[in-house]
Protein backbone atom coordinates (compact mmCIF):
# COMPACT_ATOMS: atom_id res chain seq x y z
CA UNK A 1 0.00 0.00 0.00
CA UNK A 2 1.45 3.09 -0.66
CA UNK A 3 0.59 5.69 2.17
CA UNK A 4 1.27 9.12 -0.07
CA UNK A 5 -0.63 8.03 -3.55
CA UNK A 6 -3.69 10.61 -4.34
CA UNK A 7 -4.66 8.80 -7.54
CA UNK A 8 -8.31 8.64 -6.47
CA UNK A 9 -8.00 12.09 -5.12
CA UNK A 10 -9.69 15.43 -6.38
CA UNK A 11 -7.67 18.45 -4.52
CA UNK A 12 -9.17 22.20 -4.50
CA UNK A 13 -6.24 24.72 -3.93
CA UNK A 14 -7.62 27.67 -3.33
CA UNK A 15 -5.18 30.34 -3.85
CA UNK A 16 -3.81 28.06 -5.97
CA UNK A 17 -2.84 31.20 -7.84
CA UNK A 18 -0.11 32.28 -5.42
CA UNK A 19 3.38 30.94 -4.73
CA UNK A 20 2.93 28.98 -1.99
CA UNK A 21 -0.70 27.61 -2.99
CA UNK A 22 0.75 27.09 -6.81
CA UNK A 23 3.52 24.88 -5.27
CA UNK A 24 0.92 23.20 -2.93
CA UNK A 25 -1.44 22.44 -6.45
CA UNK A 26 1.91 21.16 -8.07
CA UNK A 27 2.52 18.66 -5.44
CA UNK A 28 -0.92 17.25 -4.89
CA UNK A 29 -0.76 16.71 -8.51
CA UNK A 30 2.44 14.81 -8.33
CA UNK A 31 1.30 12.93 -6.10
CA UNK A 32 -1.84 11.72 -8.30
CA UNK A 33 -4.29 14.22 -7.56
CA UNK A 34 -6.14 15.46 -10.23
CA UNK A 35 -6.45 19.31 -8.92
CA UNK A 36 -8.14 22.43 -9.29
CA UNK A 37 -6.27 25.56 -9.26
CA UNK A 38 -8.87 28.06 -7.91
CA UNK A 39 -8.53 31.57 -7.46
CA UNK A 40 -9.11 35.02 -8.89
CA UNK A 41 -5.88 35.90 -11.40
CA UNK A 42 -6.88 33.67 -14.24
CA UNK A 43 -3.48 34.23 -15.71
CA UNK A 44 -1.29 32.94 -13.11
CA UNK A 45 -3.92 30.04 -12.20
CA UNK A 46 -3.98 28.82 -16.25
CA UNK A 47 -0.44 29.01 -16.48
CA UNK A 48 0.05 27.03 -13.01
CA UNK A 49 -2.22 24.18 -14.38
CA UNK A 50 -0.11 24.40 -17.69
CA UNK A 51 3.08 23.77 -15.74
CA UNK A 52 1.28 21.00 -13.97
CA UNK A 53 -0.33 19.05 -17.34
CA UNK A 54 3.28 19.84 -18.51
CA UNK A 55 4.93 17.58 -15.92
CA UNK A 56 2.63 14.77 -16.91
CA UNK A 57 -0.23 15.69 -13.58
CA UNK A 58 -3.88 16.66 -14.12
CA UNK A 59 -5.08 19.60 -13.73
CA UNK A 60 -7.49 22.85 -14.45
CA UNK A 61 -7.96 26.57 -13.71
CA UNK A 62 -11.52 27.36 -12.16
CA UNK A 63 -12.32 30.97 -11.18
CA UNK A 64 -13.08 31.60 -7.76
CA UNK A 65 -13.45 34.55 -5.19
CA UNK A 66 -13.29 32.88 -2.19
CA UNK A 67 -14.94 36.25 -0.12
CA UNK A 68 -17.60 35.52 -2.53
CA UNK A 69 -20.01 32.35 -1.80
CA UNK A 70 -22.01 32.69 -4.83
CA UNK A 71 -17.90 32.43 -6.40
CA UNK A 72 -17.45 29.33 -4.62
CA UNK A 73 -20.57 27.41 -5.68
CA UNK A 74 -20.18 28.29 -9.51
CA UNK A 75 -16.35 26.80 -8.71
CA UNK A 76 -17.61 23.59 -6.74
CA UNK A 77 -20.37 22.94 -9.37
CA UNK A 78 -17.74 23.58 -12.09
CA UNK A 79 -14.99 21.43 -10.62
CA UNK A 80 -17.08 18.25 -10.03
CA UNK A 81 -18.55 18.68 -13.23
CA UNK A 82 -14.77 19.10 -15.40
CA UNK A 83 -13.09 16.52 -12.61
CA UNK A 84 -14.91 14.84 -10.33
CA UNK A 85 -16.39 15.37 -6.68
CA UNK A 86 -13.65 17.06 -4.63
CA UNK A 87 -12.36 14.99 -2.16
CA UNK A 88 -9.04 17.18 -0.65
CA UNK A 89 -9.66 21.35 0.01
CA UNK A 90 -6.60 23.34 0.88
CA UNK A 91 -7.72 26.94 1.79
CA UNK A 92 -4.46 28.79 0.58
CA UNK A 93 -6.20 32.35 -0.10
CA UNK A 94 -5.28 35.54 1.66
CA UNK A 95 -2.31 37.93 2.55
CA UNK A 96 -1.25 40.76 4.77
CA UNK A 97 -3.22 44.10 4.16
CA UNK A 98 -0.45 46.78 4.25
CA UNK A 99 -3.37 49.22 5.73
CA UNK A 100 -3.17 47.74 9.20
CA UNK A 101 0.58 47.38 8.95
CA UNK A 102 2.15 48.64 12.38
CA UNK A 103 5.33 51.12 11.81
CA UNK A 104 7.07 53.36 13.43
CA UNK A 105 5.25 56.24 11.22
CA UNK A 106 1.65 54.74 11.87
CA UNK A 107 0.30 53.41 15.29
CA UNK A 108 -2.16 50.44 16.35
CA UNK A 109 -4.73 52.97 17.00
CA UNK A 110 -4.88 54.18 13.80
CA UNK A 111 -6.29 51.20 12.16
CA UNK A 112 -9.70 51.78 11.26
CA UNK A 113 -12.39 49.42 11.54
CA UNK A 114 -13.16 49.26 8.08
CA UNK A 115 -9.84 47.80 7.35
CA UNK A 116 -9.86 45.96 10.24
CA UNK A 117 -13.12 44.02 9.12
CA UNK A 118 -11.57 43.97 5.31
CA UNK A 119 -8.70 41.60 6.77
CA UNK A 120 -10.60 39.25 8.58
CA UNK A 121 -12.77 39.17 5.50
CA UNK A 122 -9.48 38.13 3.36
CA UNK A 123 -8.15 35.82 5.45
CA UNK A 124 -10.68 33.84 7.88
CA UNK A 125 -13.66 34.60 5.84
CA UNK A 126 -12.64 33.80 2.54
CA UNK A 127 -9.64 31.64 4.23
CA UNK A 128 -11.58 29.43 6.30
CA UNK A 129 -14.86 30.07 6.65
CA UNK A 130 -16.66 30.26 2.85
CA UNK A 131 -15.13 27.47 1.08
CA UNK A 132 -15.45 24.85 3.86
CA UNK A 133 -19.47 26.01 4.22
CA UNK A 134 -19.75 24.90 -0.07
CA UNK A 135 -17.21 22.50 0.02
CA UNK A 136 -17.51 20.79 3.57
CA UNK A 137 -20.83 19.43 3.35
CA UNK A 138 -20.32 17.79 -0.04
CA UNK A 139 -17.64 15.93 1.54
CA UNK A 140 -19.45 15.00 4.73
CA UNK A 141 -22.67 13.60 2.76
CA UNK A 142 -20.05 11.22 0.71
CA UNK A 143 -18.30 10.45 3.97
CA UNK A 144 -14.95 11.57 2.70
CA UNK A 145 -12.45 14.15 2.92
CA UNK A 146 -9.51 16.14 4.26
CA UNK A 147 -9.24 20.40 4.62
CA UNK A 148 -6.59 21.37 4.96
CA UNK A 149 -6.06 25.28 6.39
CA UNK A 150 -2.87 27.34 5.88
CA UNK A 151 -2.21 29.20 8.95
CA UNK A 152 1.03 31.27 9.78
CA UNK A 153 3.70 31.37 13.08
CA UNK A 154 2.39 34.45 13.73
CA UNK A 155 -1.28 32.36 14.83
CA UNK A 156 0.62 31.30 17.91
CA UNK A 157 3.11 34.22 18.33
CA UNK A 158 1.55 37.55 17.28
CA UNK A 159 4.23 39.49 15.38
CA UNK A 160 5.27 43.11 15.59
CA UNK A 161 3.72 45.06 13.00
CA UNK A 162 1.07 42.25 11.15
CA UNK A 163 -1.28 42.57 14.15
CA UNK A 164 -4.50 42.07 12.31
CA UNK A 165 -2.84 39.49 10.27
CA UNK A 166 -1.89 37.39 13.58
CA UNK A 167 -5.64 37.93 15.04
CA UNK A 168 -7.15 36.72 11.85
CA UNK A 169 -4.71 33.56 11.72
CA UNK A 170 -4.80 32.92 15.02
CA UNK A 171 -8.94 32.58 14.49
CA UNK A 172 -8.38 30.25 11.28
CA UNK A 173 -6.51 27.70 14.01
CA UNK A 174 -9.52 27.98 16.18
CA UNK A 175 -12.18 26.94 13.45
CA UNK A 176 -9.80 24.75 12.08
CA UNK A 177 -9.88 22.94 15.52
CA UNK A 178 -14.09 23.53 15.53
CA UNK A 179 -14.80 22.50 12.13
CA UNK A 180 -12.50 18.65 13.48
CA UNK A 181 -14.67 18.40 15.92
CA UNK A 182 -17.45 18.74 13.87
CA UNK A 183 -17.31 16.65 10.96
CA UNK A 184 -14.79 14.09 13.05
CA UNK A 185 -17.51 11.21 12.83
CA UNK A 186 -18.50 12.19 8.51
CA UNK A 187 -15.52 10.92 7.28
CA UNK A 188 -14.10 14.70 6.84
CA UNK A 189 -10.13 15.68 8.68
CA UNK A 190 -9.75 19.15 9.06
CA UNK A 191 -5.90 20.53 9.98
CA UNK A 192 -3.69 23.27 9.41
CA UNK A 193 -0.52 23.67 8.06
CA UNK A 194 1.78 26.68 9.88
CA UNK A 195 4.33 27.40 7.75
CA UNK A 196 7.55 30.00 8.78
CA UNK A 197 8.74 32.76 6.92
CA UNK A 198 8.62 31.41 3.09
CA UNK A 199 9.23 34.09 0.27
CA UNK A 200 6.01 35.57 -1.22
CA UNK A 201 3.76 38.07 -2.89
CA UNK A 202 2.21 39.26 0.61
CA UNK A 203 5.97 39.60 2.47
CA UNK A 204 8.55 39.98 -0.17
CA UNK A 205 8.28 44.04 0.10
CA UNK A 206 9.15 43.40 4.29
CA UNK A 207 11.74 40.78 3.95
CA UNK A 208 13.69 42.48 0.84
CA UNK A 209 14.78 45.81 -0.29
CA UNK A 210 14.22 46.65 -3.60
CA UNK A 211 18.05 45.53 -4.58
CA UNK A 212 17.33 42.53 -3.24
CA UNK A 213 18.94 42.30 -0.14
CA UNK A 214 17.51 41.34 3.11
CA UNK A 215 15.74 43.88 5.34
CA UNK A 216 16.18 44.54 8.76
CA UNK A 217 13.02 42.74 9.70
CA UNK A 218 14.71 39.62 7.34
CA UNK A 219 18.04 39.88 9.69
CA UNK A 220 15.52 39.66 12.23
CA UNK A 221 13.79 36.01 10.78
CA UNK A 222 16.44 34.97 10.20
CA UNK A 223 18.69 35.42 13.60
CA UNK A 224 14.98 33.77 15.25
CA UNK A 225 14.91 30.75 12.81
CA UNK A 226 17.54 27.73 13.95
CA UNK A 227 18.08 26.48 10.59
CA UNK A 228 18.97 29.85 9.28
CA UNK A 229 17.44 30.28 6.28
CA UNK A 230 14.20 31.03 4.67
CA UNK A 231 11.79 28.08 3.47
CA UNK A 232 11.52 26.98 -0.09
CA UNK A 233 7.84 26.53 -1.53
CA UNK A 234 8.20 23.07 -2.21
CA UNK A 235 9.19 22.09 1.51
CA UNK A 236 5.25 22.72 2.66
CA UNK A 237 4.26 20.15 -0.08
CA UNK A 238 4.87 16.70 1.97
CA UNK A 239 2.93 18.14 5.24
CA UNK A 240 -0.14 18.87 2.55
CA UNK A 241 0.60 15.69 0.92
CA UNK A 242 0.63 13.45 4.41
CA UNK A 243 -2.69 15.53 5.62
CA UNK A 244 -4.55 15.51 1.87
CA UNK A 245 -3.81 10.85 2.07
CA UNK A 246 -6.59 8.93 4.42
CA UNK A 247 -4.47 6.49 4.35
CA UNK A 248 -1.25 8.02 5.69
CA UNK A 249 -3.47 10.47 7.75
CA UNK A 250 -6.30 8.53 8.69
CA UNK A 251 -6.56 8.93 12.62
CA UNK A 252 -5.29 13.13 12.32
CA UNK A 253 -7.32 15.73 12.98
CA UNK A 254 -7.27 18.82 14.23
CA UNK A 255 -3.91 18.70 14.42
CA UNK A 256 -1.46 21.78 13.25
CA UNK A 257 2.00 20.83 11.44
CA UNK A 258 4.74 23.13 11.99
CA UNK A 259 7.54 23.48 9.23
CA UNK A 260 8.68 26.62 9.82
CA UNK A 261 12.49 25.80 10.29
CA UNK A 262 12.33 25.50 14.19
CA UNK A 263 10.63 29.54 14.74
CA UNK A 264 8.38 28.41 17.49
CA UNK A 265 10.31 26.44 18.79
CA UNK A 266 12.85 29.16 19.39
CA UNK A 267 13.37 31.37 22.54
CA UNK A 268 16.73 32.74 23.33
Amino acid sequence: MDLFDLQNEVAVVIGGTGVLGGALAEGLAQAGARVAVAGRNAERGQARARRIREAGGQAEFFFADAVRVESLRGAEKAISEKLGAPTVLVNAAGGNDPRVTVTPEWAFEQITLEDWRANFELNLVGGVLLPCQVFGPGMASRRHGSIINIASVSAHLPLSRIVAYSAAKAALLNLTRFLAREWATKGVRVNSITPGFFPAEQNRRLLFNPDGTPTPRAQAVLGHTPMGRLGEPHELVGAAIFLASSKASGFVTGADIRVDGGFLAQTI
